[in-house]
């Protein structure tokens, strides 16, 4: 992710579809809590406050730290609009903001959204005045005791228990403007095929002018160019399928293909022009060439059996909750987890925000996408819950990293599968759904336990003792006994027909060791009482689970501290609970440690200070291992 023009020197926040020309809002907003909800305009706002976006008011850095029950808040910013020449348009947009937001510009309202986890944007060239400074004005709806909406980890409860943790309100995610010309590059969507070793593309085309034009794209790796072809926009769109010269032998073949330990991205240039060939617009982009299967019992990754190992990542920070404290802080969190010996994580009730999943794009990190749930089966519920999901998808499809997507886990929201067909239907038709708008990766319709529609079946089962691991999943022969009678979570793994041996099963949720040095405050669902305990106890753990000959990969719960849930590999600052060494040949198992090494990353790795990411020195050497 580059910087714009000099406009601002942030990463961008749509590493997928950068134009210059963008200038951040982030920083210090006016500020003012709505506790009981009841400020109906502008004019009632009492502005007592100051904030820092994009960080919600619920955290320290903030500078607000409000964690009671409130209803709403009010933000308030003014900016200097670009200078803006003939067509051309202002865009406002907003990363995510929880839950319910009004924009108003001036005076005017901009835009309204629901969703707490999805990208908004405002065309708001007509609302802006001729002055030099511009009023921006932003009233976030969200009621803490709403269990209808999807709100994924944010507890309920006025303070955190169990597995649930703060809340988070309002602005969480970047703001910023974008200027755009009359007619513009409005969406880029990417879908590798391997097979027959070409890209499709769409792209959508927006403004005054739509027909007539032609979009050029140039595809590069490296200095290499693979393509550069120009195609006519045809009601505003672009629908095609760039074919590649196939290297044929396999080598050359396999240094193009995306995967954690070759993570190559293939560079796009997008350039919109009139009939004359003038340039009206331009954008940069990336994509991957890699393929996703499901075949038999196994997981397939460009055509060849992938053991999945998985670490659960909830995506919190201390000071700064659901949002990074910094590009850095993201970079740091997937280079951890391939430090740690996993090739991907399972991001678990949080649609993360684009910079984690540039990052793990770039450094080579599977992703499992998961929609945060919501805990009531209403009417309002499903609406929002799948109108929100499908944001979701429309704004991650294109990312190589992804590689499953999941819409629900541990029957969350659907609590009455086993005796309610309408709560079956529900989940059987987002997981059609999800397979309709992409099919090209597994779906896991209910993550856990009580399938009824998966590509995979999931299991969370957090018995502690290895040896019962090791014998529950450890054969073939085990199968029937473990889905007719042995309830891992308590409950039934498969509803309304037997498991299908030509089906991949994994591991999704165990361990969830807990160590921690206060541990009267914290939980898990197991506990050690030293670093050395913890390093034992999970080596035995994951010993066992890669005995397990039926099981397709795993995901150990979880890659750091959150709250008060200290079952992290890591510590909340990120620092390792032991020796990341032990962790790595833990995690990777017998004869898996000689993966090859990128030399760039290991070189940048090893000039890095250390400090920045938060790696005790006598660790470093085993960090840059990856």
């Amino acid at each position: 992710m580059q910087s714009n023009n000099g406009l601002n020197t942030d990463p961008h926040p749509r590493p997928q579809l950068e134009r210059a020309g963008w200038i951040s809002l982030n920083g210090e907003w006016d500020f003012a809590l709505d506790v009981h909800g009841k400020a109906c305009c502008i004019e009632d706002i009492h502005w007592d406050k100051k904030i820092r976006v994009p960080f919600a008011p619920e955290t320290k850095a903030s500078g607000v730290g409000y964690t009671d029950y409130f209803q709403g808040c009010w933000y308030r910013r003014q900016f200097r609009a670009p200078t803006l020449q003939a067509g051309e348009r202002l865009r406002l947009h907003f990363g995510a903001v929880d839950y319910t937001a009004t924009v108003w510009v001036n005076g005017k309202k901009a835009v309204s959204h629901e969703g707490g986890y999805t990208p908004f944007t405002a065309d708001i060239t007509d609302l802006l005045n001729d002055d030099d400074v511009q009023t921006v004005i932003v009233h976030a709806e969200d009621d803490p005791l709403d269990l209808s909406k999807p709100r994924g980890k944010q507890d309920w409860q006025l303070s955190p228990h169990s597995i649930w943790y703060y809340r988070t309100s309002g602005i969480w995610q970047t703001v910023w403007l974008e200027k755009v010309p009359a007619s513009f590059i409005c969406t880029v969507r990417w879908t590798p095929s391997v097979q027959n070793w070409e890209l499709g593309l769409e792209a959508i085309i927006v403004g005054s002018r739509t027909e007539r034009l032609q979009l050029t794209v140039k595809l590069t790796v490296g200095n290499s160019v693979l393509a550069e072809d120009t195609y006519l926009v045809i009601s505003g769109e672009i629908h095609r399928r760039i074919a590649l010269s196939d290297p044929g032998i396999d080598d050359y073949r396999n240094e193009l293909l995306w995967s954690p330990t070759s993570p190559t991205l293939i560079h796009a240039e997008l350039s919109l022009c009139d009939e004359q060939g003038n340039l009206i617009d331009s954008v940069r982009s990336y994509t991957a060439l890699r393929s996703l299967a499901v075949q038999g019992d196994r997981f397939v990754l460009n055509g060849r059996p992938y053991q999945l190992r998985l670490i659960l990542d909830q995506g919190y920070w201390c000071d700064t909750g659901l949002t990074p404290p910094n590009d850095a802080a993201l970079r740091r969190d997937v280079e951890l987890a391939k430090a740690m010996g996993f090739n991907g994580v399972r991001k678990h009730q949080k649609i993360e925000c684009p910079g984690y999943l540039y990052w793990a794009d770039t450094l080579g990190l599977l992703v499992w996408e998961e929609m945060p749930s919501a805990y009531r089966f209403t009417r309002p519920s499903i609406e929002r819950l799948t109108r929100e999901w499908m944001e979701v998808l429309k704004r991650d499809a294109s990312h190589p990293c992804i590689i499953a997507w999941m819409p629900f886990n541990e029957s969350w929201g659907v609590p009455d599968l086993p005796d309610s067909p309408a709560q079956r239907h529900y989940v059987q038709s987002l997981y059609h759904l999800t397979k309709t708008l992409d099919p090209t990766r597994p779906v896991i319709g209910n993550d856990g336990w009580e399938s009824v529609a998966t590509d995979i079946v999931g299991i969370h089962d957090y018995d502690d003792r290895p040896e019962r691991i090791a014998q529950r999943y450890g054969a073939d022969d085990r199968l029937p006994r473990l889905f007719k009678r042995e309830r891992p979570g308590g409950k039934m793994l498969m509803l309304g027909g037997s498991y299908d041996s030509d089906q991949p099963l994994m591991l999704t949720e165990f361990g969830g060791i807990a160590f921690a040095a206060d541990s009267a405050r914290t939980w898990g669902y197991t506990r050690v009482s030293t670093a050395d305990d913890l390093a034992e106890a999970y080596r035995l753990l994951l010993e066992s689970v890669h005995s397990c000959s039926i099981l397709a990969g795993f995901c150990y719960t979880q890659f750091a501290d959150t709250y008060q849930e200290a079952n992290g590999l890591l510590f909340a600052d990120r620092t390792p609970k032991f020796p990341l060494e032990k962790m790595r040949n833990a995690t990777r198992g017998t004869g898996a440690r000689h993966e090859p090494i990128d030399a760039q990353w290991r070189e940048r790795l090893m000039n890095a200070q250390r400090t920045q990411y938060l790696i005790p020195s006598e660790d470093y050497r085993t960090y840059t291992d990856r």
